[in-house]
């Protein structure tokens, strides 16, 4: 309650001051009320109007403070104007003089500062001595000028405090900045260097077993003798780019993910689980499956696994009351996947493409493949992709 009124306040200047001048009334009539009563004014109404007016200046004192400064100065003056006793309103000076002290440079919060208690040392000084018989003049010139000194004082404090934390806040918002690029150029510079190594040292060994392969099956039939070197050169190379993959694996995975996490990727085999696991989940599943895999490489198996799990993702999520198919084709040269829905489709205000498909996207264009997800003619939502594959080798 506090922290919102005080936001409250920090939000309304004009509505703070003016609160603020009426609690500079009612202590001026406080003050009043706690003094013997021979030293009250004649007439209470008269003396609270002037107190309202001489405070008045407070309103201003953050949204306008020098046209404040010269009204305070405009309340000193007038008794004078008018001919009547000239009378003093520290309160007024001392939130104007802390203001200007706590909000303005030194410079103009000295100006201010002068400009106000200079002419209040006057009025004091010229107080009839019939008004305050017990105390001289000289003391009201010094206790006013005390009084000023302090309030300038304080002020300054403030402004030196709110300065320094300015300055502290912004050093930290640097130095967290700096922080910020230090740790992209360091993410960036790793990546560049895992990049070399991939390219260096498993594209290296890749090549290697490539090449010795491709004499394995020249010489396996002439030298068995050699062509078991090189199976043996193959298998030593393959582990030491499994060695070196693994390396560069817990280099990327972040703390946040479990070490132990190096369960085999889900493939084909996987998507009649993934369809009735959607169907416990509420939503109708058909899934129809044409043609053979075949040897089939583990990237697209796992392309097409992942592409049909975001599909009925979204479908599940956004499609609402709907059924939905899973049709994937496998022919000689490609494999065709394609998700559809009978739900309400994507919202005018809200794509259903969010980044699971995007990084589909990614994937089936890594492949040489496309993608194509939108609104279907007659209702729905519909995902389809193609991918090219290359039938794999026979062993022999």
């Amino acid at each position: 309650m506090v922290t919102e009124l005080r936001q409250w306040l920090r939000t309304r200047p004009l509505a703070g001051d003016a609160l603020l001048t009426v609690g500079l009334v009612l202590g001026e009539v406080l003050f009043t009320v706690l003094t013997p009563r021979e030293f009250w004014p004649r007439s209470l109404p008269a003396a609270l109007g002037w107190s309202l007016l001489c405070a008045a200046p407070v309103v201003l004192r953050r949204v306008a403070p020098w046209p404040a400064v010269l009204a305070a100065l405009a309340t000193l003056a007038l008794p004078i104007v008018l001919g009547v006793a000239p009378t003093a309103q520290s309160l007024t000076l001392v939130v104007l003089t802390y203001t200007m002290a706590a909000y303005q440079p030194v410079r103009p919060a000295l100006v201010a500062a002068v400009a106000l208690w200079a002419p209040t040392a006057m009025v004091a000084a010229r107080l009839p001595s019939e008004i305050l018989p017990q105390i001289g003049a000289a003391y009201l010139v010094a206790n006013n000028l005390l009084v000023g000194i302090v309030s300038f004082s304080v002020g300054r404090t403030v402004h030196a405090r709110r300065s320094t934390t300015a300055a502290l806040r912004e050093r930290a918002r640097v130095a967290e900045a700096n922080q910020r690029s230090l740790a992209e150029q360091a993410v960036a510079d790793e990546r560049r260097r895992i990049a070399r190594e991939l390219h260096d040292v498993v594209a290296h060994h890749v090549s290697v077993m490539g090449v010795l392969a491709t004499g394995v099956r020249r010489v396996l039939r002439r030298d068995a003798d050699a062509a078991d070197e090189a199976v043996a050169t193959i298998e030593e190379t393959s582990r030491a780019t499994l060695r070196e993959l693994r390396r560069l694996l817990d280099v990327l995975r972040t703390e946040a993910e479990p070490a132990a996490e190096l369960a085999p990727q889900p493939g084909l085999a996987g998507i009649e689980a993934l369809v009735e696991q959607v169907r416990e989940a509420g939503l109708p599943v058909h899934l129809a499956v044409a043609g053979s895999p075949g040897q089939l490489e583990e990237g697209v198996a796992l392309t097409v696994y992942r592409i049909v799990q975001e599909a009925l993702t979204n479908a599940l999520k956004h499609a609402g009351t709907a059924t939905a198919q899973v049709r994937v084709s496998f022919t000689g040269d490609a494999v065709e996947v394609e998700v559809t829905d009978t739900g309400r489709g994507p919202s005018p205000d809200r794509q259903r493409l969010g980044h699971g498909l995007v990084g589909m996207r990614e994937r089936v264009a890594l492949y040489g493949g496309v993608l194509r997800t939108g609104a279907r003619s007659g209702g729905g939502y519909r995902v389809y992709a193609r991918i090219p594959v290359e039938p794999l080798a026979d062993a022999r």
